[in-house]
């Protein structure tokens, strides 16, 4: 579904990706862990268009996404939720949510998939009239990961789905995770949480300062001494 060749970005004088190939088969949830500053967010930001490659390929479905505009990547199928939420304080949940279909026409398949939102994360339904400032923190989390669901992607990239969260809603999220991906979209995920995340995916990249220095079946990686040693405490 998505294939990531040889993709080098800068930011300034900051060389942030330097030939990083990563591949996303459909159906799939790959993850992506390493330290902070490796350039796995920066990873999730090519893709959604928001910083261009200097060199390298980003291909998704078959065609070209290097050069395009991100609210063209989201109509080519291809959703993205940021780390920290970034959700619209001042609006209700259900703008919100609104706003995640803004570019989608068909208002009874919109309507559909809001109803999946709300089966997903009950909560949301509950209170879909406040302001989205005043949900707590694993709500703001749902209201996010929601939003980005009401474009109806192929593709969902997830960025520190966890960060902030109690442990008790940090499993709940996993779990909503493997039920997205259980309905068909295909899943790229960002974690601090490697252990949670490794345990959930399908395969795993891990990177440092910008390369990917493996890559394996997640399970793999969970066992693996090198990784248990500087990712997972042991």
């Amino acid at each position: 579904m998505l294939a990531l060749n040889d993709v080098h970005v800068y930011y300034g004088a900051v060389h942030a990706l330097k030939g990083v190939t990563v591949n996303v088969e459909t159906g799939k949830i790959v993850t992506l862990i390493g330290a902070n500053g490796a350039g796995k967010s920066t990873i999730l930001r090519a893709v959604s268009g928001l910083v261009r490659p200097s060199r390298g390929r980003l291909v998704f479905m078959g065609k070209e996404i290097s050069t395009i505009q991100p609210h063209n990547v989201v109509k080519l199928g291809i959703s993205h939720v940021p780390e920290g939420r970034i959700i619209f304080a001042n609006l209700t949940v259900m703008d919100n949510l609104e706003l995640g279909a803004y570019v989608r026409k068909d208002r009874a398949e919109i309507g559909r998939d809001l109803e999946k939102v709300f089966k997903l994360f009950p909560r949301l339904s509950d209170r879909m009239k406040q302001n989205a400032g005043t949900l707590s923190g694993g709500e703001q989390q749902m209201l996010a990961m929601g939003r980005g669901l009401m474009s109806n992607p192929k593709l969902l990239l997830l960025d520190e789905p966890s960060l902030g969260l109690a442990p008790l809603l940090v499993k709940d999220i996993f779990r909503t995770i493997c039920e997205i991906r259980e309905r068909g979209t295909t899943i790229l995920l960002v974690e601090q949480n490697a252990r949670m995340a490794l345990s959930i995916a399908d395969e795993g990249y891990v990177l440092e300062t910008g390369r990917v220095v493996l890559q394996d079946a997640a399970k793999s990686l969970l066992h693996s001494e090198q990784v248990q040693k500087a990712y997972l405490g042991g």
